[in-house]
C-alpha cells in the first residue's frame, strides 16, 4: 500500500484523493444557428427534393446543393457530393473509381470496418498493409510490398485526424497506375503541405456522423477534383441506372445506383456547422500542443507527433506507451490514470483507453473468406491466390493494438487548457507512482 507524503499524495487507485472530481464537460454540438436552419426547412415543407430520375432535382434540393457548394468553395475542391453516411460515401467512392470483382485494393487494417467492407461491396478484395508506428497511417513503404498485378487502388485512411504522407503515396500510385481513395472521415479541415486532404487522390471525403467534428446526425461528404469521378459519385448516390441514357454515359461499370441522399434538414444543419469547422480544428490543435508540452519527457510515454507538413484534426489524441520502460502493464496504467478522474458517463469523457479497433483482418469475414453469399465471393474470383489474413501480417498494427497505443477523446471542445492540465496532471501523478504500481495491491495480495 502506498504511503502518502506531503509532496507525494497517494494514487486514487490505492486510496488517495483523485486528481479531479468535477466531470469533464460534454460536447454541445447544436446551437441557435442549427435551430434556425432546421425551422427554415420545416417552414418550407420541403424536407427532401431529390428525384431518382433525370431533371433539375436529380442533384437534390437547394439546401443540399448549397451545402455541397459551400464545402467545395471553402476548401477549394472542384466537387463536393453529399451522402447519407460516410459508409455509403466510401461505397460510392469505390464504385466511382471502377473497382470490380477480384480487384485488389490496399487498405489499412486499423480503421473502422467500413473502410474495408466498402471494397467488398463491389466485389473487390481488401489487401491489408501495415502502418507507420509513429503516424498510425499507411505509408508508401508499407504499401509497396502489397502491390500486385491485380491491385487497382489504394485507400488511405487519415486515422485519428492525422494526414498521411501523401506525396510518396501518390508517386507510388501513379507509377503503378492505381487509383487513390482518401478516407478522411476523422480529418475534416486538415491540410497536407497546403492542400486539403480528401481530394489529393482521385476521390475521398468526410464523415458527418454525430461524434465527428461537425455533423448532421448521420451523413458524409465526398470530394474530388475529377469531373468524371464526380458525375459517377452523383449517379451512384441517386439511382444511376435511371440516368445513363439522359447523361449519355457509355461506361456502365458500377452504374447500378442506390439511395444515398442527404435530406434538406441535414444539409441545413451542415451549412450552419461548417461555419465552425476551422475554429473547432484550431481549438483542438491548441489543446493538443499544450497537452503534448505537459507530457514531454515522461518515461515510456510518447505524445502525438507533429509531422512536418501534415496537419492533424485530433478526432482523438493518440500516444504510445512502452511498458518495458515503465515496468507497468498498459491496462494497469490506464486503470490508474482513469481512477484519478471523474467516472465517465459518456465515451467522450473517458480519460484514457488502450488500443483502437481490432485489426480488421482478424474478424470472421476475412478469417473465413465469406462476405457476399456463402461461396467465398469475392475471393473466389482469383482462384489459386491464398490471401493472407493470419495474425502477424501487420506487426506494427498488432503491437499498437495489443500493447502500445493510448487514446484520449478529451482534446476537444469545449475543453479548456485548465481541463487539459488536469488530465496531464493525472498522468504525471501516475508516472510518479510507477514503483507502487509494480507492486500488487493489498487486496490482490490478500486474495493470493
Amino acid at each position: 500500500m502506498t504511503i502518502a507524503t506531503p509532496t507525494r499524495p497517494a494514487l486514487a487507485l490505492q486510496g488517495g484523493t483523485p486528481q479531479r472530481r468535477v466531470p469533464f464537460p460534454l460536447r454541445r454540438t447544436m446551437g441557435e444557428a442549427e435551430k434556425r436552419a432546421v425551422m427554415e426547412v420545416m417552414d418550407s415543407d420541403n424536407l427532401s427534393t431529390f428525384f431518382g430520375s433525370p431533371g433539375a432535382q436529380w442533384l437534390g434540393g437547394p439546401k443540399v446543393r448549397a451545402f455541397e457548394r459551400k464545402w467545395a468553395d471553402i476548401y477549394g475542391f472542384r466537387h463536393a457530393i453529399s451522402v447519407n453516411s460516410w459508409t455509403t460515401g466510401l461505397q460510392t467512392a469505390v464504385g466511382a473509381v471502377g473497382i470490380g470483382p477480384g480487384d485488389e485494393v490496399i487498405v489499412s487494417p486499423y480503421t473502422m470496418s467500413a473502410s474495408a467492407t466498402a471494397i467488398l461491396f463491389y466485389g473487390g478484395i481488401p489487401v491489408f498493409a501495415d502502418v507507420d508506428p509513429t503516424t498510425f497511417n499507411l505509408s508508401a513503404e508499407t504499401i509497396a510490398p502489397r502491390i500486385t498485378a491485380r491491385t487497382k487502388a489504394i485507400m488511405v485512411v487519415h486515422i485519428f485526424g492525422q494526414a498521411a504522407d501523401m506525396d510518396p503515396i501518390m508517386a507510388l500510385a501513379r507509377r503503378h497506375g492505381l487509383k487513390v481513395i482518401e478516407d478522411a472521415a476523422q480529418a475534416p479541415g486538415v491540410h497536407y503541405k497546403g492542400r486539403p486532404v480528401g481530394a489529393i487522390g482521385d476521390v475521398g471525403g468526410f464523415s458527418l456522423n454525430y461524434h465527428k467534428h461537425i455533423h448532421t446526425g448521420e451523413g458524409g461528404m465526398l470530394v474530388t477534383n475529377d469531373d468524371r469521378v464526380a458525375q459517377r459519385c452523383q449517379m451512384i448516390r441517386n439511382h444511376a441506372e435511371n440516368l445513363v441514357e439522359a447523361l449519355q454515359v457509355e461506361d456502365l461499370d458500377n452504374m447500378i445506383g442506390s439511395n444515398y441522399r442527404l435530406t434538406e434538414l441535414q444539409a441545413a444543419i451542415g451549412i450552419a456547422q461548417l461555419d465552425r469547422l476551422d475554429d473547432l480544428v484550431a481549438h483542438r490543435q491548441r489543446l493538443a500542443r499544450h497537452f503534448g508540452e505537459q507530457l514531454a519527457g515522461l518515461p515510456g510515454l510518447t505524445p502525438a507527433p507533429e509531422v512536418p507538413g501534415a496537419g492533424h484534426a485530433y478526432y482523438v489524441y493518440p500516444m504510445t506507451y512502452d511498458a518495458s520502460v515503465t515496468g507497468v502493464p498498459r491496462a494497469r496504467f490506464i486503470e490508474a490514470v482513469n481512477a484519478e478522474l471523474p467516472k465517465a458517463d459518456h465515451w467522450d469523457q473517458v480519460g484514457l483507453s488502450g488500443g483502437y479497433v481490432r485489426p480488421l483482418y482478424l474478424s470472421p469475414v476475412y478469417q473465413r473468406r465469406v462476405a457476399l453469399g456463402s461461396q467465398g465471393f469475392p475471393w473466389n474470383q482469383n482462384p489459386g491466390i491464398d490471401y493472407d489474413y493470419t495474425k502477424g501480417i501487420c506487426p506494427a498494427v498488432e503491437r499498437l493494438h495489443e500493447h502500445t497505443l493510448l487514446l484520449t477523446p478529451l482534446i476537444r471542445e469545449p475543453m479548456t487548457l485548465s481541463d487539459v492540465d488536469d488530465l496531464a496532471a493525472a498522468i504525471r501523478k501516475v508516472m510518479s507512482h510507477l514503483d507502487d504500481l509494480r507492486q500488487p495491491d493489498a487486496a490482490t495480495a490478500n486474495a493470493a
